[in-house]
């Protein structure tokens, strides 16, 4: 016995018996669609395309080939689908559409200089020892004074 099917396993007199490929196949295509997509797709896209899968299966019957695997052939059809939804799912945005709002909010410099800022930070941070980092924070997120000893000094004047 053959450890995977093909087409040739799901024929009765020259008939493709598609309900039986969608009954078997179903979880394993809605597998294939899950991983590859990385939860980008919402639950009605992840139906139409497996609809779509079977529908493919189903308009080229009298065209496959009977020694075809009806696993790789499936994830096949699913990869074209996906890449082709994705190409319809992406939007294309305008750079002109944005120019306002980068202008009412902040300008780039700005937003470049506290990243900078941020960065320089992080590096300073890492290279204090805990002490010092508590102090750090206990002062700027706090907001501690330190204490002082103010105790007078004594001159003496001769």
């Amino acid at each position: 016995m053959k450890p995977y099917k093909t087409i040739e396993d799901y024929k009765e007199n020259q008939e493709l018996k598609i309900e039986k490929i969608v009954d078997e196949y179903s979880g394993y295509v809605y597998t294939i669609i899950k991983n590859l997509s990385n939860q980008n797709l919402s639950q009605e896209d992840i139906e139409e395309i497996i609809a779509d899968t079977f529908f493919v299966v189903w308009k080229n019957q009298t065209i496959l080939d009977n020694e075809i695997k009806v696993s790789s052939y499936l994830a096949g059809i699913v990869k074209n689908l996906l890449r082709e939804k994705t190409r319809k799912i992406r939007v294309n945005k305008n750079l002109e559409d944005y120019e306002n709002v980068l202008a009412d909010t902040k300008d780039l410099w700005e937003i470049y200089e506290e990243q900078e800022k941020a960065e320089l930070i992080q590096k300073t941070l890492q290279s204090m020892s805990e002490e010092e980092k508590q102090i750090f924070k206990l002062f700027y997120y706090c907001r501690k004074k330190r204490k002082r000893n103010r105790k007078k000094a004594k001159y003496n004047r001769s």
